[in-house]
């Protein structure tokens, strides 16, 4: 067998295939089954798989998400077959490339390390801020279903929200069932609250309806009316319950009690309207003995109608005022015509009034005497003074002969 020689291998005489690297040669194999180029081929071509290989893993590391525990592991892999490799080729290029990537992977971890630490703050936060929501609710919450829906909404956020450290996770997770637990124990003891207001508000107003019941078929109209309207405004006091049935009979005990009041203050004002009428008639027949010629008779038509008046009875209230000042009007009309004709009929008022009249007469006469004397002083103050006096007598005078003149007659 001849020898065959290669840049990183020979085959000699014996058939001894040989490896060059940096740390020398190193026997790979024995070839006898054929010549020593053929071997040269074998062994270049295993080279040629161990370089196609740590191409593609070098492809995989560089465009692929390939987790870097697993490139590592192929690179360990492929960096033990480069050692031990029967191969020939430049195997130091291949460890050399195999190197590069070993760091490239590290790096490609330190990534992957870093992004999974964000991704877990990020995650972290994320579910801080879902369980801190949670325990607000579970300590103000006061509108149940919405935060009750809130409350799944944030369970289903939790659920689709990235993963934390597993001991960070498991405490958040801890706060936020018993914020869960937390919220339903106070919602269920707000309900069991209202219903036992309820219940108490329903026994009330079961009361009250007994009493409105009772009093439906009262007649004595204020009071029960006045009655009604503390009832109603206990009715509001009491607080909600189930209470359709309870109100239908509450508000029909207080409609009978009203209409039946309405009917009989219906039949009163009508009578009332018929008082008036009656009154109206008995306010034009008085109008009648306006002016007054005959006393006697103006005095006993006024009786008769006055007894008829208080027969007809009570008015409508927008009447009362109206008739009544009618009425008074002709009864001071024959009460002043009473007195004149007293007044005339009386020998002492005639006197009386006959004496005032000379008296102002004689005090004029004397006033007058005394201002033209004082005019003929010229005497302005004395003047004045007179010319005052003698008007207020005049006035007197006046007023003295319209009360001789009536009793005159």
């Amino acid at each position: 067998m001849s020898t065959a020689n290669d840049p990183w291998g020979r085959v000699d005489a014996d058939g001894t295939v040989y490896v060059r690297t940096a740390d020398g040669e190193r026997v790979i194999g024995s070839w006898q089954a054929g010549s020593p180029d053929e071997a040269l081929a074998f062994y270049q071509r295993k080279f040629e798989a161990l370089n196609t290989e740590i191409t593609l893993l070098e492809q995989r590391v560089t465009t692929t998400d390939l987790a870097p525990g697993q490139a590592r592991a192929s690179v360990e892999r492929l960096r033990t077959a480069v050692t031990d490799a029967h191969a020939i080729g430049d195997l130091d290029q291949l460890q050399a490339r195999l190197e590069a990537l070993s760091g490239k992977v590290d790096h490609r971890q330190e990534e992957v390390r870093a992004a999974r630490d964000h991704a877990r703050a990020e995650a972290k936060d994320i579910k801080e801020r879902i369980v801190a929501e949670a325990e607000r609710l579970a300590a103000e919450a006061t509108h149940w279903k919405i935060s009750g829906e809130r409350l799944r909404q944030l369970l289903e956020e939790w659920k689709g929200a990235p993963r934390a450290d597993r001991a960070v996770e498991a405490v958040l997770w801890k706060r936020l069932s018993a914020a869960r637990n937390a919220f339903n124990k106070r919602r269920k003891a707000y309900f069991a609250e209202l219903e036992g207001e309820r219940e108490t508000a329903r026994a009330r107003k079961e009361e009250l309806v007994t009493e409105a019941e009772a009093l439906a078929s009262s007649t004595d109209w204020a009071a029960t009316a006045a009655a009604f309207r503390e009832l109603m405004r206990s009715w509001k006091m009491a607080g909600r319950a189930d209470e359709d049935e309870l109100w239908g009979r509450f508000k029909a005990a207080q409609d009978t009690f009203f209409q039946a009041r309405a009917e009989v203050y219906s039949a009163k004002d009508a009578a009332l309207r018929e008082h008036s009428a009656v009154k109206a008639q008995l306010l034009e027949e008085a109008g009648k003995l306006i002016p007054v010629t005959d006393v006697r008779a103006a005095r006993a038509a006024l009786r008769g109608i006055q007894e008829r008046w208080e027969q007809a009875g009570p008015v409508p209230r927008q009447d009362h005022e109206r008739l009544e000042s009618g009425l008074r009007r002709v009864e001071d009309a024959v009460r002043k015509a009473e007195d004149a004709q007293w007044r005339r009929s009386n020998p002492e008022a005639l006197a009386r009034a006959q004496g005032t009249v000379e008296q102002i007469r004689s005090a004029i006469a004397a006033l007058e005497a005394q201002l033209a004397r004082a005019s003929e002083r010229e005497d302005a103050k004395a003047v004045t003074e007179a010319e005052e006096a003698l008007a207020a007598r005049r006035s007197w005078l006046a007023e003295a002969e319209r009360t001789l003149a009536e009793l005159s007659g």
